[in-house]
């Protein structure tokens, strides 16, 4: 079984069709499988969006999409207990950080616990299911390289500074900067808190005149430096750089203002994810990929692939 998959554009079909609903409570008897995220985000609407569709193939099993209280270990460690009390056959969680494996392993000794998004692969996770966050750090360098080809100095912007998906993302970037001018001189945390994630754009632009290039790690980062850099006039004079495809990132990339965008794939994390979820449950570990990775590709959108690719949402969805 080939476990690298072609881009689809359903990555963010939530995003198109609106929040997705989930699914009414499934009798009592039928097996539970859990998707887990970090926080609360816009973002997880496409994945919510992929557990229903999987959902229409697995009839036998109760499918649930749950956040943390907070995007705090603690938070997630948490829910996660509360689910093994449910006794949940299996669950796919993004960590909040990947050092706090003992967390992970207590889930992962009482049901069967996958990764997304953010790996924990010291964890004793059967298989994490996502991007390649280096490579995605990598298409990110691409796009500052190409917007900047004498150089320039990068503050980056994210939620969770000690998540695996984000340091991977870092280390592509810096790795796919070598040979260049082009420099990450550090990057902010705002513990997925949208308020926090503008105000550090706005504290870095105030404070820091060398900074040319603002990077968002992660969804809502590009957005909220969309709108600080808006607010401070300076639109056009400095370099964005983005990940996923928020409506407000699109728009920036479409207008020339966002140099580009790494776009995921969450629906078919959660969608693939689920069905790996019940193959195993049902077949045991043969299923699973020989790494233990279920890689789903990432993208580079620039300002002329944006109406294509909204197109083709449009058309996913029959509007």
């Amino acid at each position: 079984m080939k476990y690298t998959l072609r881009l689809a554009t359903s990555a963010t079909l939530g995003l198109v069709l609106g929040t997705a609903a989930l699914l009414p409570a499934q009798a009592a008897d039928k097996p539970a499988l859990a998707f887990v995220a970090n926080g609360a985000s816009d973002f997880w609407k496409a994945a919510e969006a992929g557990m229903k569709k999987a959902q229409s193939e697995l009839p036998d099993y109760t499918l649930e999409f749950k956040y943390p209280d907070q995007a705090a270990v603690a938070s997630q460690q948490a829910l996660l207990d509360n689910l093994v009390t449910a006794g949940v056959k299996g669950i796919m969680v993004s960590a909040v950080d990947p050092k706090a494996t003992a967390v992970l392993d207590k889930v992962a000794g009482a049901t069967a616990l996958f990764t997304t998004d953010s790996d924990a692969p010291n964890s004793k996770r059967r298989t994490y299911i996502g991007s390649s966050n280096v490579l995605a750090g990598g298409q990110a360098a691409e796009i500052a390289k190409a917007a900047m080809p004498d150089g320039g100095k990068c503050m980056g912007f994210v939620g969770l500074l000690d998540a695996a998906n984000y340091k991977e993302r870092a280390q592509g970037f810096v790795e796919g900067l070598k040979g260049t001018k082009i420099t990450l001189a550090d990057t902010r945390g705002d513990d997925i808190d949208q308020t926090r994630a503008k105000s550090n754009v706005e504290a870095v632009l105030a404070a820091n005149p060398d900074i040319t290039c603002l990077v968002g790690f992660y969804s809502y980062n590009t957005p909220r430096i969309y709108e600080a850099v808006k607010g401070a006039g300076k639109l056009g004079k400095i370099t964005i750089v983005g990940f996923d495809d928020d409506p407000i990132t699109l728009g920036g990339v479409k207008e020339g203002t966002v140099a580009g965008t790494v776009v995921q794939q969450p629906f078919q994390w959660a969608y693939q994810g689920f069905k790996l979820m019940a193959d195993y449950l049902k077949t045991g570990k043969s299923v699973l990929p020989p790494d233990a990775q279920m890689i789903i590709p990432t993208k580079i959108l620039h300002k002329d692939d944006i109406d294509g690719y909204v197109a083709e949402l449009k058309a996913m969805s029959g509007k």
